[in-house]
């Protein structure tokens, strides 16, 4: 099955950004599911001296392919999505997405997905504004995957930004090469599974745009390390001089903890640390 655009360079990210805990002192993750199959989704994190925390409900009806999906948060906006998959077509799916927060702001979206063999293509509308008409597509054949991206602004009629990217991922390994922001910035990706147990990946991103005495290209390193079945750990260091480490524990099928930590080797007695832990409970 074909992958689309923002997942061709998924594995390199994933390895260099995902489940690294310290970017919230404290955040808290609860799934449950009612007899009905009504699923709720609560989600809270610290940011600064306040809690931002949303509650979400879906209902799926598998016969039909139809998901309603109403969500609230703290900041009291309310946001809508209705979901429709396979319905017309296999592989088609569409989204009414609607956002509203009283007083300040409103957003209504239609999104379109298409997914074959060989072929992914995604297009997201914002009617509201402009309409501003994002779109991707990519076609993947034995391991290679190629693509591109673009946002138009139908009221100045203006291509605004466009970006292209070409993957290749095997069983045990992944390269990415994405150039995005009107092919400015230009951002490789590696991934390697080592062993069952230790995983490892880089990015190098450089930017064309930007002028500094610094080095031209920023570069990540990072490694996951699986302990046993229920827990592992992750560290990455950027030439920045930033550590970063995580660690995650399966107390149970349905807890887990993940703690995380960065912080400045090169600024090592300042106090610009970040440290984070993270609760998620399912059931």
């Amino acid at each position: 099955m074909s992958i689309p655009f923002s997942d061709i360079a998924k594995a390199s990210n994933d390895i260099t950004s995902k489940d690294f805990f310290h970017a919230s002192p404290l955040a808290i993750d609860v799934k449950t599911t009612a007899p009905n199959g009504v699923v709720f989704t609560s989600k809270a994190k610290s940011a600064g001296d306040k809690l931002a925390a949303n509650l979400e409900a879906k209902y799926s009806d598998k016969s039909t392919g139809l998901s309603l999906i109403q969500g609230w948060a703290t900041d009291n906006s309310l946001s809508t999505k209705i979901e429709l998959s396979d319905a017309i077509t296999p592989g088609l799916k569409t989204e009414l997405v609607s956002s509203f927060l009283p007083g300040a702001s409103k957003s209504f979206k239609l999104n379109t997905y298409f997914n074959h063999d060989t072929i992914s293509a995604r297009a997201f509308v914002d009617l509201l504004k402009g309409p501003i008409f994002n779109a991707d597509f990519t076609y993947g054949k034995e391991g290679f995957t190629t693509g591109g991206a673009v946002t138009y602004d139908v009221s100045s009629a203006k291509l605004s930004s466009y970006s292209s990217a070409l993957g290749y991922k095997s069983s045990t390994y992944a390269l990415a090469l994405v150039a995005s922001n009107n092919l400015s910035v230009f951002t490789a990706g590696y991934y390697h599974k080592v062993s069952p147990i230790l995983e490892v990946g880089s990015k190098a991103t450089y930017d064309s745009k930007t002028t500094t005495s610094g080095n031209p290209v920023a570069i990540e390193i990072a490694s996951k390390y699986i302990l046993d079945p229920s827990a592992f750990v992750k560290a990455k260091i950027a030439d920045s001089g930033i550590v970063t480490l995580a660690y995650q524990q399966n107390l149970n099928n349905n807890v887990k903890l993940g703690l995380g930590a960065a912080f400045d080797a090169l600024k090592i007695n300042e106090s610009n640390h970040k440290i984070g832990a993270s609760l998620s409970f399912q059931a």
